[in-house]
């Protein structure tokens, strides 16, 4: 048995890592890009039907954009609706049942623009259409895996 492993190639698996130190780690990265900017807006509106109240944190913008490209490089192809789907809720309506409502696609849209022109990310028109990670951006989740492990 070979006891070395200087043969393998060590590859960091982005599903191996946990997914919040991931995330936190991807949105420290996020902010440094200038492509991704927090639009002055989101401070002011909800992100979904369900919600009572905007977010308050302060780092919402990034956190969100690094859990959307890691959803992409889970997924493969993901559309914006299958990421209002994800990040949608239940609320609460009283003596009524609770219902669940989809998350605002504004939010979701301006941060794919955000990737598209930051080069990590292309649309991609096939059986399931949506968005993609490009070899950039897949080489730029990757290479921040090996400093989150």
């Amino acid at each position: 048995m070979l006891q070395s492993t200087a043969y393998y190639i060590k590859m960091t698996d982005i599903r191996m890592i946990e997914p919040g130190k991931y995330n936190s780690s991807l949105a420290e990265a996020l902010k440094k890009l200038p492509e991704f900017k927090k639009p002055e807006w989101v401070d002011f509106v909800k992100t979904g039907a369900s919600k009572k109240r905007p977010n308050i944190d302060s780092d919402f913008w990034y956190k969100r954009a690094a859990s959307i490209l890691r959803q992409i490089y889970v997924k493969k192809v993901v559309g914006v609706e299958r990421l209002r789907t994800r990040y949608g809720s239940r609320k609460g309506k009283g003596a009524k049942p609770a219902h669940f409502y989809k998350a605002g696609g504004k939010i979701i849209r301006k941060i794919l623009q955000q990737a598209d022109s930051a080069g990590l990310t292309e649309k991609v028109k096939a059986k399931h259409s949506g968005r993609q990670l490009t070899a950039k951006g897949k080489e730029f989740l990757e290479n921040l895996a090996g400093e989150a492990k």
